[in-house]
This record gives structure tokens, sequence and C-alpha cells, in this order.
């Protein structure tokens, strides 16, 4: 895995009063003067209300955008400097992302998925299929390596977007409300991944608006209004904490994706 060599070594990802200003019919200020480190090896979760800026921030540490003001350095290299082609460089071998609607290939199996990253690197194609292989068991998947997206359940997809997301060793996982196409039994299966991964040193940055999926993390970043409204740190004792919502939940999702 890669490391800054500047001062911020010791993270993952450092933004510096940052601004993100949509010109529309009239300036939407995204982000608004953003200060933030997430250090190598951490778990942070991201909440708060629609517009509070939670995608713009996603998307800015995912080097799928570039700030209007301020600095993004990511794994060690600044973000607004980059040309589009170095920034997807860096994005595809420094960030891993998991997304809610999963986003696999449909006409790839699940071993193809976990692999195809990999080739935008260069790595030989018995490689990627080992490493593949290797994610997939490590998610519970082993017996699923040959099944396509629509053979699998939602949270079997969810793992294979897993496995996807951490397929290069990237620096940091992106995850994007990735329960919310999940049951409860299922989403806690995912989220102990989630934390088994982060235990074995991968920096995790979960955004949601579900308080327990939150309390999974060692902190939350709150955002309001494109601003930090505060940064709650949670001891051991807290995380996870909270109570998830009730099976036969009443907020429209489907139900068990086992």
């Amino acid at each position: 895995m890669a490391s800054g060599s500047d001062a911020t070594t010791g993270s993952a990802v450092a933004l510096e009063d940052v601004r993100k200003t949509y010109r529309l019919a009239e300036p939407v200020h995204a982000l608004d003067g953003v200060t933030l480190e997430i250090p190598r090896g951490s778990y942070t979760a991201i909440m708060g209300p629609s517009g509070s800026g939670k995608s713009t921030l996603m998307n800015l540490v995912g080097c799928l955008d570039t700030p209007t003001e301020g600095s993004v350095v990511v794994d060690g290299r600044e973000v607004a400097g980059l040309g589009e082609r170095e920034r997807t460089r860096l994005r595809g071998t420094t960030v891993g992302f998991v997304f809610q609607t999963f986003n696999l290939m449909p006409r790839l199996n699940a071993l193809e998925n976990v692999a195809l990253p990999q080739l935008f690197q260069g790595v030989g194609r018995n490689e990627r299929r080992e490493r593949a292989r290797t994610l997939l068991e490590r998610v519970g998947l082993g017996d699923r390596t040959d099944h396509m997206p629509n053979e699998l359940s939602g949270g079997q997809r969810q793992r294979v977007a897993l496995a996807r997301a951490l397929v290069n060793d990237p620096a940091i996982v992106l995850a994007d409300e990735p329960s919310g196409n999940l049951d409860t039994e299922t989403e806690a299966d995912v989220l102990d991944l989630f934390a088994a991964f982060h235990e074995g040193g991968t920096t995790m940055v979960v955004v949601t608006h579900e308080r327990h999926v939150a309390e999974r993390a060692e902190r939350i970043v709150h955002l309001l209004d494109g601003r930090i409204e505060r940064i709650e740190e949670l001891e051991p004792t807290d995380r996870g904490a909270g109570d998830p919502p009730e099976p036969g939940r009443s907020d429209g999702r489907p139900g068990s994706n086992r």
C-alpha cells in the first residue's frame, strides 16, 4: 500500500479549508470551509441530512471531483494538482468503492467482477484470479465464484462489492450507504466484515444516515449545510451499541437478502 511522504504521512486523507461551489442559477455552496483528517487505519462514519454535503465530500475524497478552493490530499498527493488521467490512476490504486446499489457488472460472474479492477492496473490474469478468489473466500463466498450477480442475494452481492473494493489493496475504502438495500440480519453481517477488514488495517469511511451503522465506527463526522457541525469520538464500549431497526421494518426496504 502506498504511503504519503509529506506532512500528511499519518493520514489517508487530509482536507484543509475545502470549499466546493456549484454554479447553477445561483451559486450553491456544497462544502464551505471543511477541514478534516482521516488517519490511516481509522474507521470514520459521515452523517448528515440530505443536502449537508455528504456526497460532495465523498466525491472529493474518492478523487471523483476537485475542490473549488482548499486542499484535498489523498494518500500523500494533492488531488487538485493532478490531471484527469492522474486522478483516474490515483483513484484506481488508492480508493475502493462500495455502493448501496452494488454496481456489479451483470455479465460477469463474482470472480470476474472482483478481478476486474486489477485489469486496469496491468496485473496478469492468473494473479488477478487468485487475488479475487482469496478475497471472495474471506467474505464467505468461496463457493459462489462462478455465480452471476442475478444469482446472488443482496447480501452476497454486497460482499462481492466489498471484495472488489479491496482487490487493489487501497489506502481507503469508501462505502456510500452500504446497507441501504439490505435487511437487518444481512446488514449486520456486512458491517461485521467492514469491522474485520478495519481491524486488519484498512481505512474505512462509511457515509450513512443511520445511527446504528455509524456507531460501528471510531468516530462520527456530523455535517450540516456544508460544514462540519461536530466530530463525535466513540469509545470502544459505545461502538456498535446502537439498536438496529426491528425485523419487518416499515421503511420500505426489502425483506431478507441472504
